[in-house]
């Protein structure tokens, strides 16, 4: 059964709308602990646009899952994982005028700087995740680079899922999970852990949960938005248990 790491930016993101202090992002990660989830991601981001530098020191003092630090590749970002040692690295791509992370790392692009950043965060006994797209080209070059996980990018999948009204037969919805399965198998078989993540929903999710050898899934604004009508703990609860029947159905056709 896969795993599910929370990711609770959208907390921050409501707070900061207000410069205030609720909602507080450490409560958002208890109550998900609370609905039985597996890790906490947290993304931040260069121009703290949500999570801020303190969240992030109080979250490692109150997170008893896993806690992931997703982040941009730079000087300073490495001193602040180093400095807050969370249980798994992200790196992701980021730029200042998007809404949402619209893509995955290039890391066949930025091959030398990024192995350097993460020989970095290795030495320093933090795991590395690569947030990619289902490409081959670039699972490979992660892998040639040293990290440990590749997170693939769902957004494609969960969009075509959305634009075809969840027909799973539809070719568009068919051929963007395949591509993703495909991914997932590439990235075992060179020997890193395969994680997914971006745009999943309780309604989209459960191809995905079901893919063989995945082992993490990072949700976040879809539980966020659920939860203001559900309450988070029910959110994470209700995701929790599709992410089981998944798993179970999948084991039954083994």
């Amino acid at each position: 059964m896969a795993a599910l790491c929370v990711n609770i930016d959208h907390v921050a993101t409501l707070r900061q709308a207000r410069r205030t202090w609720e909602p507080d992002p450490i409560e958002a990660a208890i109550q998900a602990q609370l609905g039985g989830a597996d890790g906490i991601t947290v993304h931040l981001r260069e121009d703290r646009r949500h999570i801020q530098d303190h969240d992030l020191e109080r979250l490692v003092d109150t997170v008893d899952v896993g806690l992931n630090l997703e982040m941009a590749a730079t000087d300073a970002m490495v001193q602040i994982a180093l400095a807050t040692k969370p249980q798994m690295v992200m790196l992701v791509p980021e730029g200042r005028e998007e809404i949402t992370t619209e893509g995955g790392l290039d890391v066949l692009g930025q091959f030398d700087a990024l192995q350097r950043t993460v020989g970095t965060l290795r030495d320093h006994g933090l795991p590395v995740s690569a947030f990619i797209d289902a490409e081959p080209q670039q699972i490979t070059a992660a892998s040639r680079c040293g990290f440990e996980v590749c997170e693939v990018h769902t957004g494609p999948y969960a969009h075509a899922f959305h634009d075809h009204e969840g027909a799973m037969d539809h070719p568009a919805v068919h051929d963007a999970l395949e591509r993703v399965l495909e991914a997932g198998d590439a990235i075992q078989s060179q020997g890193m852990r395969f994680n997914a993540g971006h745009a999943l929903t309780i309604w989209n999710v459960p191809a995905i949960a079901a893919l063989p050898g995945l082992q993490e899934l990072h949700i976040g604004h879809s539980i966020i938005s659920r939860s203001i009508f559900t309450g988070l703990r029910t959110a994470v609860a209700d995701l929790k248990a599709v992410i089981d029947t998944a798993a179970k159905e999948l084991h039954a056709d083994v």
